[in-house]
């Protein structure tokens, strides 16, 4: 018996000691509530591979940076590559090395795709001169999901500086098949840092995973940032050009309770035009999860704040939170039932880097001084 009680205390003490370096980790991870200190804290906390504890992170990704290559891109013909396209095709299938591909300024107008069996690539271009990778498929000629200019499959990519259009024309609501993607993100643990994504309906999908905007730019009008990612938006301007009709920010595809997928906007922006009409996100599925933080909010932002589309029943069962925004789109005396003020308590989990599990896969872009040389 004395035996078995020992035991006990000994399996208590060690759940005890989990469950404080759970909690001391989630709060050493927990995003500052001024924006200010948004760049020095994320820059103590998301090291360079060379500072990281390698023990920490995955070890396939270990490997993949211990071994890392570039390779150049210029439009001119100066470069390894004249065309993004090439670059990646010359990365082999089952790729397990960090693949740089540096592009080099200029128009790319190519429709691109990175498969899932090249993960590890990186797509980076000058933060003075950035390229712009554009391309004018449309749901009519490819579908929806096979519009983008880029698409992702592959794990442990990462993006920076680049400007990622959809140059369709703008939809006037009489041409079916006029969502027209800028990219597609469906790899999981992915990073992208200080890019723009220019379109109309449905410019970002945010498909499925782990997936870190920082520093970004998303323009749309309905849609915009769609998908079932797992996803945190960090400074991100999110810049609505509805013209008179029905804008729509985020439309979250989370299915079932036990998911752990959602967006959550943290020290954005929300800017544009459209006047009072333009939603924070809609009920796409019956447990959408969005989440804005910190967010300021132009003048643009209907009162209602969000949309069920009148779903039987989904406005018992989304999760959609407003926590410290700011701006006259914030005002929430009118805003639904179902979009909740979150209490300190309940923001916690989406306002940390321990929300994508970042201690195993995140690092930072490439130093720009690198590569340039």
């Amino acid at each position: 018996m004395t035996y078995c009680n020992n035991a006990l205390r000994v399996t208590r003490w060690i759940l005890f000691l989990e469950v404080s370096a759970a909690i001391i980790l989630a709060a050493s991870h927990m995003i500052p509530t001024e924006k200010s200190e948004l760049d020095g804290w994320y820059s103590e906390h998301v090291k360079s591979f060379n500072k990281r504890d390698k023990m920490k992170l995955d070890s396939e990704l270990v490997a993949a940076e211990e071994n890392a290559t570039v390779i150049k891109v210029r439009g001119d013909g100066s470069g390894d590559f004249k065309t993004i396209t090439e670059a990646i095709e010359s990365v082999p299938a089952c790729n397990t090395k960090r693949v740089v591909i540096w592009i080099g300024g200029g128009v790319y107008k190519e429709k691109l795709k990175i498969d899932r069996n090249k993960p590890f690539v990186t797509l980076y271009g000058s933060p003075n001169n950035m390229p712009n990778l554009t391309f004018d498929g449309d749901a009519s000629k490819y579908g929806t999901v096979y519009s983008a200019t880029l698409t992702v499959e592959a794990d442990y990519f990462t993006a920076a500086n680049l400007i990622i259009e959809n140059s369709s024309p703008r939809p006037d609501g009489k041409r079916k098949g006029e969502q027209a993607l800028a990219a597609r993100i469906w790899g999981n643990k992915v990073a992208i840092y200080n890019c723009k994504f220019i379109g109309f309906q449905d410019t970002l999908c945010d498909d499925r995973g782990l997936h870190l905007y920082k520093d970004c730019f998303i323009q749309g009008t309905v849609d915009f940032i769609f998908g079932g990612g797992t996803s945190l938006y960090l400074n991100t301007q999110l810049d609505v050009v509805v013209d008179g009709g029905l804008g729509v920010i985020a439309a979250h595809s989370r299915e079932q309770e036990s998911e752990c997928s959602g967006f959550s906007f943290v020290h954005c922006s929300i800017t544009g035009t459209g006047g009072r009409n333009t939603y924070l996100g809609r009920a796409w599925r019956p447990r959408s999860r969005v989440v804005f933080a910190y967010t300021t909010m132009a003048d643009i932002i209907h009162p209602k704040g969000w949309n069920d589309m009148d779903n039987f029943g989904y406005d018992k069962t989304v999760s959609f939170g407003e926590y410290k925004c700011s701006g006259l789109g914030s005002n929430f005396s009118k805003r639904v039932q179902y979009g909740k003020q979150l209490s300190d308590e309940k923001v916690q989990q989406f306002v940390s880097l321990e929300y994508l599990k970042s201690d195993t896969w995140l690092l930072p872009p490439p130093n720009h001084e690198d590569l340039e040389n």
